[in-house]
């Protein structure tokens, strides 16, 4: 059995109590529900939840938050669907679903997601602005900017671009530029101790004081690049009082923000505004704590920002690069290509005029056609791959823009027939089977579109995302 290690008991002991100690070391002891996260905009969530029962999972949809299920039966199974490997569904915690919710950007928002990955809120946020007008993902960590690449690819967040940046000094590319930032900030973690054991390990009251500065920081940043007027959440998954409460009182003392009364959709307490016989900023109240084991999920910190004037920028510097440009689908570089696409796949033109292109090499990304950026250049990722131009200049679709536009296909569609050829398709093999015209088609299971392939005398070569792929995928029952 899991056992808190001295330094998290004694830590959470000294400010919060036996009382809180015991259920908290109850909690971090039990099992715990899993939830997922079901977007509105695309799909009938009860198609969904209908066809996790021939999986043998069961989830119950969460009153307060609308895209949030609980899973009830199938824990070990909810993270191996079809429907989870097409980014039908998202697996995580009640708790994470609470920032973006409260931040709440419209698609009007030029809105940053200042510490992204793995992508669970900022894929969220997009969701939320309906994947139109302009959101950025930025994340400091080279090898977590693959899993939040992965994230966009697989939830069709086609409004993000991605920015690999030390979130501490973003404010020197960008100054009062945001309508809406995210700062969901790494921290201590004992939120989700119950699912981190490994915290257990490291941690020590001295590092809060390490993330505190961190935190901080970001948060000094973020307001910089926040327009006046504009709103921030900060968030961590901590109870750490240094790493929450004192953070703000900091900041409220050395900027000109105000803290917004918010309401959370689970059950949450006020935040604390004495410390140790120090008595905070009153506004700290306004903040909410997500106690664990109240809402069977993690424990959360939640606060809202206001930036109330200008204030002086930092020193600007400007990333240079290739000469990298946004294109429509009128330039001469893509009209004729894209109307090759319209012919093959019957996704009318002007669809495809929605969105805005780049070319690099042979390679083409889309993004939606409402998202704005000055520099092209901060960004390692722009949009998601909607082709690659082939020896003859003609666009082979990508299985990831084939599940964005699925709904306008309606031209070379093959329906696969049987699980076999499912599970070659999703296998990335090829699918023996009647010859049929050569070229690119689309690929069929149950009335959802899941990718590409390629026809040939061979039958159908599979073009589905190798990434999509990397994890077991289980088959449901007929």
């Amino acid at each position: 059995m899991f056992k808190i290690g001295s330094n998290i008991s004694e830590y959470i002991l000294k400010h919060f109590g036996a009382e809180y100690l015991k259920k908290y070391s109850d909690y971090v002891e039990e099992d715990h529900s899993q939830y997922i996260r079901i977007p509105t905009t695309f799909d009938n969530p009860g198609e969904i939840i209908e066809g996790l029962k021939k999986y043998n999972i069961e989830v119950e949809q969460v009153g307060s938050i609308e895209s949030a299920y609980r899973v009830i039966k199938g824990n070990e199974l909810i993270g191996k669907t079809i429907e989870y490997t097409i980014g039908k569904y998202y697996i995580q915690s009640l708790s994470s679903m609470v920032p973006p919710l409260i931040l709440n950007p419209a698609k009007e928002d030029r809105t940053l997601d200042l510490c992204a990955a793995p992508g669970s809120k900022s894929t969220q946020l997009s969701e939320l602005m309906n994947y139109q007008g302009t959101l950025y993902a930025n994340e400091v960590s080279n090898s977590r900017i693959r899993v939040l690449v992965y994230n966009l690819d697989k939830m069709k967040s086609i409004n993000m671009g991605i920015i690999n940046f030390k979130g501490e000094n973003l404010s020197k590319v960008y100054n009062n530029y945001f309508d809406k930032i995210l700062v969901d900030a790494p921290c201590t973690a004992l939120g989700v101790l119950q699912k981190k054991n490994e915290v257990n390990n490291w941690w020590e009251e001295s590092k809060t004081e390490l993330l505190a500065n961190i935190q901080y920081k970001l948060l000094v940043s973020a307001i910089k690049m926040l327009k006046t007027g504009g709103e921030i959440i900060y968030s961590t998954c901590t109870l750490a009082i240094e790493e929450n409460e004192l953070v703000l009182n900091k900041i409220l003392n050395n900027y000109p923000v105000e803290l917004l009364p918010i309401e959370l959709p689970i059950k949450c307490e006020d935040a604390f505004i004495e410390f140790e016989e120090e008595k905070l900023n009153p506004q700290i109240k306004n903040a909410k704590r997500v106690i664990p084991w109240e809402v069977d999920s993690e424990g959360f910190f939640v606060a809202k920002l206001r930036k109330l004037e200008n204030i002086d920028a930092n020193e600007q510097i400007t990333i240079n690069g290739k000469d990298q440009k946004l294109i429509t689908a009128h330039s001469k570089d893509m009209i004729d290509k894209l109307k090759q696409i319209e012919e093959r796949f019957g996704i009318p033109f002007d669809v495809l005029n929605r969105y805005k292109f780049l070319i690099k090499k042979n390679d083409i990304f889309f993004i939606d056609g409402s998202w704005e950026a000055d520099n092209l250049n901060p960004f390692t990722r722009i949009g998601s791959k909607f082709g690659v131009f082939d020896r003859r200049g003609y666009i082979h679709l990508h299985s990831n823009a084939a599940r964005v536009l699925a709904e306008y296909i309606n031209l070379n569609i093959i329906e696969l027939e049987n699980e076999a050829d499912l599970k070659k398709y999703l296998q990335g093999q090829t699918v023996k089977g009647e010859s049929t015209e050569k070229g690119q088609k689309a690929i069929k299971w149950k009335n959802e579109i899941l990718g590409t392939a390629s026809a040939s005398g061979d039958g159908l070569k599979s073009q589905f995302p190798r990434s999509l792929r990397s994890h077991e995928i289980i088959f449901p029952a007929d």
